[in-house]
């Protein structure tokens, strides 16, 4: 139980990446507190939760509204006295299809969910890390945030923005003891991949029909994403900040060996490709 005595804020919590990362905190010790938009959802969580011997919190909220994360996340502080760790796992693709087609509000929002909602909860939960020296947080990337992903803009741009956004506070929090890293889940079968199957044509001929081999097949267990969450939230991962991890291709148990080498070079980070200081290998 490597968290045993720790909190942890996860959103998205009540489905699929956010379920998953649940589960694995509890197993690992870690009190929960269970942040999404039904209540039905994280109580259900709570309740397995509650088989590791851990305490769950679970606040039905909106994370793109700021009073509903202000509001969870002082909760959670007086219940619990601290947030050790905050995973944000909730997110929305937003309209799919053409960015022309897309209607503008829904484009927006999803801005807000998966952009802004990461933004009011990082800003809410770290004075309490920087004034302790002492804390982690976990954002999610996904589709488009390194490369393009047509048809999805409003998702790809607030995902790419997410990494940036993850890169530029892990700097300026560093010197506090707190880490802030990125992990790519790979290709989760959840509630967003239905979505894409509903939308047929609008997602594109080539992702559909990718999408529905991936529904066939099973895509990535959402454990991987879960179990590198636990780890990033641990002692083991002292070090390694700024960084976007992928759970399925990197040999991400190895990165504390190299944080040295890590914090002194792009690796890991979103930079533009020039031809003079980074360059592509097909």
């Amino acid at each position: 139980m490597t968290l045993a005595g720790k909190t942890v804020l996860i959103t998205g919590a009540g489905r699929g990446i956010g379920e998953a990362v649940a589960h694995a905190f509890a197993r690992a010790g870690a009190n929960l507190v269970l942040m999404a938009r039904t209540q039905h959802d994280i109580d259900w969580v709570a309740e397995r939760s509650a088989s590791c011997g851990v305490s769950s919190l679970a606040l039905a909220g909106d994370v793109s509204q700021r009073a509903d994360v202000t509001r969870v996340v002082a909760v959670a502080q007086k219940t619990f006295g601290r947030i050790d760790a905050l995973v944000n796992a909730a997110g929305i693709y937003g309209p799919i299809g053409t960015f022309v087609e897309n209607d503008l509000r829904a484009w927006a929002e999803a801005i807000e969910t998966n952009l802004l909602g990461t933004v009011f909860c990082m800003h809410a939960v770290l004075p309490g890390m920087i004034a302790r020296r002492s804390g982690v947080v976990i954002n999610f990337s996904g589709g488009g945030a390194v490369a393009p992903f047509p048809r999805f803009s409003a998702y790809s741009t607030s995902k790419a923005a997410v990494v940036r956004l993850t890169e530029t506070v892990a700097e300026e929090v560093k010197e506090f003891g707190v880490r802030v890293n990125t992990i790519a889940p790979g290709a989760v079968n959840t509630r967003l991949l239905d979505q894409v199957l509903a939308a047929g044509e609008r997602a594109g001929e080539e992702f559909h029909a990718k999408a529905k081999q991936q529904k066939a097949d099973g895509g990535t267990p959402p454990a991987l994403a879960a179990e590198l969450a636990v780890f990033l939230a641990s002692s083991a991962a002292a070090g390694v900040t700024g960084k976007l991890i992928s759970a399925v291709w990197d040999d991400w148990k190895s990165l504390p060996e190299r944080a040295p080498e890590l914090g002194r070079s792009a690796l890991f980070t979103l930079r533009r490709i020039d031809g003079r200081h980074f360059t592509e290998v097909r």
